[in-house]
């Protein structure tokens, strides 16, 4: 049993499933309405504890992408360039080692300023998680729209808990935060390269295309629980944006976008075992970099819940 149906819980139970298990997923969302699908969202080696692990968790998912991104119709995974600014290029080839061999310096022209121009996985996850929810059902597994009140009332030898932000309660872990995210999608003007930039004042500008749109942020409010877009904090949004390229400033607003990551210190991955003799088995607490590490931790996850 899979518990969460993000991005985290449906790539889990996709490897579980592919490996012989039967697998069921509850979610009380519908994959189209769980914080995973308001993600940008783009592959790179966000800096998670624990680090190592996180480092082979994200290479092992940038070797999945990579291959998803043969089809990019049907996974709505694409290899796409463009430009991470204030980041170092020693640091970033020390992390991915020959992983992104066409990393390099961004040009004047491509960036104002130090930045790292690399060809990274872009997901457009409306696209994603339903293809991920129907390789699972192809795969024999079943997913049920349900809310569940607490880990220890879901009936089976070995749960996996995915639940992301709801970790808070159902385990309970209090150290689960949300940091608050708010993003506004644009019809896109013609930019085919994406961008993440944060600016001397901290505040974070990045544009990710998708086909017809383009998806602008960005917001980190740690500790922020609410879900309403912030008509200021959209419109500062683009603004920032726009000054990275002005043709955004025109661009027809297409809707708005808020997510609460599910942050903790350290990504909590272990195998639990229960005094019953169930196993449960935790795999939360990615905040932002969920689709980073989906399959990296979704095959350790499943090796702790076969071992």
């Amino acid at each position: 049993m899979v518990v969460g149906g993000g991005v985290i819980g449906l790539t889990t139970a996709v490897v579980l499933a592919e490996r012989g298990s039967r697998v069921r997923v509850w979610t009380r969302d519908p994959v189209e309405r769980t914080t995973s699908s308001v993600a940008g969202a783009l592959w790179w080696p966000y800096r998670i504890e624990p680090v190592a692990s996180a480092r082979a968790w994200a290479l092992r998912s940038l070797e999945v992408y990579e291959a998803l991104a043969a089809d990019p119709d049907r996974t709505g995974v694409r290899m796409v360039e463009g430009v991470l600014g204030e980041a170092d290029l020693d640091k970033a080839r020390a992390w991915a080692g020959e992983r992104l061999p066409g990393l390099r310096a961004a040009t004047a022209e491509e960036y104002t300023g130090a930045g790292l121009w690399a060809r990274l996985p872009l997901v457009d996850m409306p696209v994603h998680l339903p293809w991920l929810r129907q390789r699972l059902l192809d795969a024999g597994g079943t997913i049920e729209t349900r809310t569940v009140s607490g880990l220890g009332a879901v009936g089976a030898p070995v749960v996996i808990n995915c639940t992301g932000l709801g970790a808070r309660e159902l385990v309970p872990d209090a150290s689960v935060k949300p940091v608050r995210g708010q993003l506004v999608v644009v019809a896109n003007p013609g930019i085919r390269t994406w961008v993440v930039s944060t600016g001397g004042d901290g505040e974070m500008a990045y544009f990710f295309p998708h086909a017809d749109r383009l998806v602008l942020g960005g917001t980190a409010e740690d500790g922020v629980w609410s879900t309403e877009p912030d008509p200021a904090v959209a419109e500062a949004i683009v603004g920032r944006c726009a000054a990275l390229r002005p043709e955004i400033a025109g661009a027809r607003v297409l809707g708005h976008r808020v997510g609460l990551r599910p942050a903790r210190d350290a990504v909590r991955l272990e195998r639990e075992p229960q005094p019953d003799g169930r196993v449960l088995v935790h795999n939360y607490g990615h905040g932002g970099a969920g689709v980073t590490v989906a399959w990296g931790c979704a095959e350790e996850a499943a090796g702790l819940a076969a071992s």
